[in-house]
């Protein structure tokens, strides 16, 4: 059974920084690329980052140069380090394979930009 759980998110000002976590397990994590997603009220999922099993990284440019994925193979977790946070960032951030998300979706961390 696959889970994905995530943790870190909260409210924060303009500016401010946050580092999501994501946990996950009944998956070989070493060999997935993993993916941090995020919906917004009213908008699709969209995907914010990737890395690959190997550590090779790609972004949204809307989040480029201010995020940060990185994962931990030996603890089957990826991490978004978040910083100079705008309001548009405001949303419900998730992590997932990918490309193919397949249903593993977990509950997500809601991460809120006050301005």
């Amino acid at each position: 059974q696959v889970q994905l759980v995530e943790s870190g998110g909260g409210l924060v000002q303009a500016g401010g920084s946050l580092r999501l976590s994501c946990a996950a397990s009944g998956i070989i994590f070493s060999i997935n690329t993993m993916g941090w997603y995020r919906q917004a009220p009213g908008k699709q999922r969209e995907l914010v980052a990737r890395i690959t099993p190997y550590g090779v990284s790609n972004y949204a440019g809307s989040v480029k140069g201010r995020f940060t994925i990185s994962r931990d193979n030996a603890k089957n977790t990826v991490y978004l380090q978040m910083n100079s946070l705008k309001t548009e960032d405001t949303a419900r951030y998730y992590c997932n394979l990918y490309p193919d998300p397949r249903n593993y979706w977990g509950q997500g961390t809601q991460v809120t930009v006050s301005s």
